[in-house]
């Protein structure tokens, strides 16, 4: 999914700046909050980086294999229909069918022949696209859920906890965060939602199926929405 820009110069989203810029997000986490869930979702969110740029490798290369070998199959395929055709329709003639009711099996079995073929042909033609596919759709699944885990960390950091008027029930669950700590908090969580969007469109980069990239959109606006939820806390914050 590379564009270019007014220059006409490449511009194609970069996995490894993306990881860069995950590490730095952990170390500046950890350096404030020491070893907690949060801490833990970012090394998670940084591993699937790497996952999805090895994957991505591997896929190009595995994508050309699986394309060359089945394309291969599907000229074989081709080829011996057609001379199954030609042999059955020599006999035929050779044999002298002068009726039409003797033709009828032949055109009949012909006819099976070639919606069989085409069938085999059209699966082997899509097979490679919809493996690969199949290897996007685990890595998106995947972020999809780092997002939901994500959105949990920042359920229970409710910003009325640090106002003076706040008068806890037996059923409160704290999160001993003083203001300043619960605004670090809640904007790392937003960085680690839109860096989840960036390893998720780190797919598309290398791939155009549609369901790839509605899958992308979609894992995009749901880390969108829920960024936009915790700007909401922020602005409570006093």
């Amino acid at each position: 999914m590379a564009t270019t820009s007014p220059s006409g110069d490449p511009v194609q989203l970069a996995a490894g700046h993306v990881g860069g810029t995950v590490v730095r997000l952990e170390r500046r986490i950890d350096a404030r909050f020491g070893e907690r869930g949060l801490t833990k979702a970012a090394r998670d969110l940084g591993k699937l980086v790497t996952l999805v740029e090895t994957e991505a490798a591997q896929s190009r290369q595995r994508l050309r294999r699986t394309t060359l070998s089945a394309r291969a199959a599907g000229v074989v395929i081709i080829v011996a229909t057609l001379v199954a055709l030609a042999v059955s329709l020599r006999s035929a003639v050779l044999d002298g069918l002068a009726h039409t009711a003797d033709w009828v099996p032949l055109v009949e079995s012909v006819i099976n022949d070639l919606v069989f073929a085409a069938i085999a042909v059209v699966f082997l033609w899509a097979f490679p696209e919809r493996l690969e596919r199949r290897a996007l759709l685990r890595l998106l699944h995947r972020l999809r859920s780092l997002a939901h885990v994500i959105d949990m960390h920042q359920l229970s950091k409710d910003p009325e906890q640090v106002s003076p008027s706040y008068t806890p029930t037996a059923q409160s669950v704290g999160h001993g965060l003083d203001a300043e700590q619960l605004r670090y908090y809640l904007g790392y969580c937003s960085e680690m939602l839109s860096l989840t969007a960036k390893t998720a469109a780190l797919c598309a980069e290398h791939s155009t199926d549609a369901v790839v990239l509605e899958t992308v959109s979609y894992i995009e606006t749901l880390t969108t929405e829920l960024s936009n939820k915790i700007w909401q806390k922020i602005s409570l914050l006093p």
